[in-house]
C-alpha cells in the first residue's frame, strides 16, 4: 500500500473481529511508529500494549467506576466548548452517526453506552495506552500526535484497524494504578487494535473533510 493510499483509506474502527493480533505483528506497527518526527528528537512517547485477562478485567474496573458515578479525572482535561466551526462539524459527524447507525451521541444514556464500548476497546483484542512524563511541555504533547497518527497509519498498511479512544483514558490515575504506569507520567490517549469487522454497521460510517478552500490560505 502506498502512502497516500493508507492516508485516504484510514478510518476509525469500532468493531473488530476477536481473533488476536501476533505480538511481533504489534511490536512491528510500535517499531514503524518510532519514526514520527520530534522536536529535537525527543521522541517523548511511551506505550502499554493490554491484552487477554487483564484488558478483560480493566474493562470491568473502568466500567465499574463509570457505573458509581465517578466523575471523570483525564490527565487532560477534555473540552468544554468549542469555537463554531469546529462545532459545526461535530454537529455534523452526530447528525451522520445517527443516520447510519441510529446512535445518538447527544443523548446522555448514548454517552455512558459510548463509554462503556471505549472501555471494552470496541472488542478489540487489545488495547493501547498512550503516555509521556507528566514534566514535558505542551509542544510534547503535538509529537505525541504525531506518533499516534504513525502508529495508525502503520497499523492499517498492515491489515489492523484501530480507533484513537479519549474515553478511555477518562480514569487516568485509576488506569494507571491498575497498569502500573508511575504516576508521574501523563495518559493522554488509549487506542483500541486488532483485525477490523468490515461487516459490522458501526463500520459503514465514513466521516467528511471540509473542502481545501476552508483551511487552505496563499501567500504570495
Amino acid at each position: 500500500m502506498d502512502a497516500i493510499t493508507c492516508i485516504e483509506t484510514r478510518m476509525s474502527i469500532r468493531q473488530f473481529k476477536p481473533d488476536p493480533v501476533d505480538r511481533d505483528l504489534l511490536a512491528g506497527v510500535i517499531a514503524t511508529a518510532r519514526r514520527a518526527p520530534s522536536y529535537k528528537n525527543s521522541q517523548p512517547w511511551e506505550v502499554m500494549i493490554v491484552s487477554g485477562e487483564k484488558k478483560e478485567a480493566l474493562a470491568g474496573h473502568l466500567i465499574k467506576l463509570l457505573e458509581s458515578g465517578r466523575e471523570p479525572c483525564p490527565d487532560l482535561e477534555a473540552p468544554q466548548s468549542w469555537p463554531p466551526a469546529e462545532q459545526a462539524r461535530i454537529d455534523a459527524l452526530f447528525r451522520k452517526r445517527k443516520e447510519a447507525t441510529g446512535i445518538d451521541l447527544a443523548a446522555p444514556e448514548m454517552i455512558l453506552k459510548a463509554k462503556k464500548a471505549n472501555f471494552r476497546f470496541y472488542n478489540a483484542p487489545h488495547g493501547i495506552f498512550l503516555y509521556q512524563d507528566a514534566s514535558l511541555s505542551q509542544w510534547s504533547l503535538f509529537d505525541l500526535g504525531i506518533f499516534a497518527q504513525t502508529l495508525m497509519l502503520a497499523a492499517h498498511a498492515r491489515g489492523l484497524g484501530t480507533v484513537p479512544q479519549a474515553f478511555a483514558v477518562d480514569y487516568a490515575a485509576e488506569t494507571k494504578r491498575f497498569l502500573g504506569i508511575p504516576e508521574s507520567k501523563r495518559l493522554v490517549l488509549g487506542m483500541a487494535i486488532g483485525y477490523p469487522d468490515m461487516d459490522a454497521p458501526a463500520n459503514s460510517l465514513r466521516t467528511d473533510r471540509v473542502p481545501v478552500d476552508e483551511i487552505l490560505t496563499w501567500a504570495e
